[in-house]
């Protein structure tokens, strides 16, 4: 059963604020952190590798952990339900046959053109360079990362993106291989005790081209 109290798309996107103060009794149930994150996964990726890979930090042995990596993001980490800590998966193609299979047995691919993708695409994802493959999967994890942020939201949640904290000590503090798998950002998340700030933003104008 869904657990969605918000459907207004206005409210959802343009009434979104990073917040950085929650109530911090209040415990979002792993059974709805799935449920949100299974819709945030919905997100689009390059050839469906689905490269992000989620660690949800909701104990407090685990925010005492993350406490020394996260830099001056203190009250989100004190406060919040939990923090997600987001990673891309530079190996996310070891997955490329279950996805596909799964898409085939779903009746969504045939299966010639399961086996023409993947005799493509899994030689070319281990053949990127490193700097290549780090690009792909920042981008398509950060694609998650915002439709997690909204559907948070329509749970009837806040969260704050952080991108301030000690990079090249996160997966190893969260028994990751590091070389494997890149970190992206870290969400906190929560019921919100304060309003957020205002914010502005510049206009399309300033910023298109139109050819």
């Amino acid at each position: 059963m869904t657990r969605e109290v918000k459907n207004d798309f206005s409210e959802i996107v343009f009434g979104r604020k990073s917040i950085r103060s929650y109530d911090r009794t209040y415990k979002i149930s792993q059974e709805e952190m799935l449920e949100m994150l299974n819709k945030a996964t919905t997100a689009p990726s390059s050839v469906n590798m689905q490269p992000w890979r989620f660690v949800v930090v909701d104990s407090e042995a685990g925010k005492e952990k993350l406490r020394p990596l996260i830099r001056f993001n203190t009250t989100q980490n004190e406060t919040s339900s939990a923090m997600i800590l987001i990673f891309g998966d530079m190996q996310c193609y070891e997955h490329g046959e279950e996805i596909y299979q799964q898409a085939y047995e779903a009746g969504k691919m045939p299966k010639e053109v399961k086996e023409q993708q993947l005799s493509a695409i899994i030689p070319l994802y281990q053949n990127l360079s490193k700097e290549a493959m780090n690009d792909v999967v920042k981008i398509d994890a950060s694609l998650a990362a915002m439709q997690l942020m909204l559907v948070a939201r329509a749970h009837g949640y806040d969260t704050n993106p952080i991108g301030g904290f000690e990079a090249d000590q996160l997966a190893s503090a969260f028994d990751l291989d590091s070389e494997r798998y890149v970190p992206v950002m870290i969400l906190s998340i929560g019921k919100a005790v304060e309003s957020g700030y205002e914010s502005v933003r510049l206009p399309a104008e300033k910023l298109t081209t139109f050819k």
